[in-house]
């Protein structure tokens, strides 16, 4: 597994629009990228958080392949919707050193 992820800094006063364009780029560009196993949006807790997108990929090469891709491309370019509300990110690679999964949560 190759995990990819991306610090997004919003004030809170743009949150919810960020949310509204940022879901709907994870729903239309997303489905169907070769690799892709899952796409999060973090919501912090606290006001000095950013937001953090998570994409967990099978391999890097899965995850280059996606960056370099016409999808990649189209939904970066059509990120005009969500770049206006981050005033700053971090882009951040990471392998799993280890991966303990438990049962499904409860209530």
């Amino acid at each position: 597994m190759f995990v990819a992820t991306n610090r997004l800094f919003v004030p809170a006063e743009r949150a919810e629009e960020f949310e509204a364009h940022f879901r709907d780029n994870m729903r239309t560009y997303l489905p169907g990228v070769p690799g892709l196993r899952r796409s999060t949006l973090l919501r912090p807790t606290r006001p000095e958080q950013p937001y953090v997108s998570v994409n967990e990929f099978d391999t890097e090469a899965d995850f280059k392949a996606w960056v370099a891709s016409d999808s990649f491309r189209e939904a970066h370019k059509r990120n005009a919707g969500v770049a206006r509300h981050v005033t700053g990110n971090a882009v951040e690679t990471f392998q799993p050193s280890e991966d303990l999964v438990l049962g499904a949560p409860t209530g």
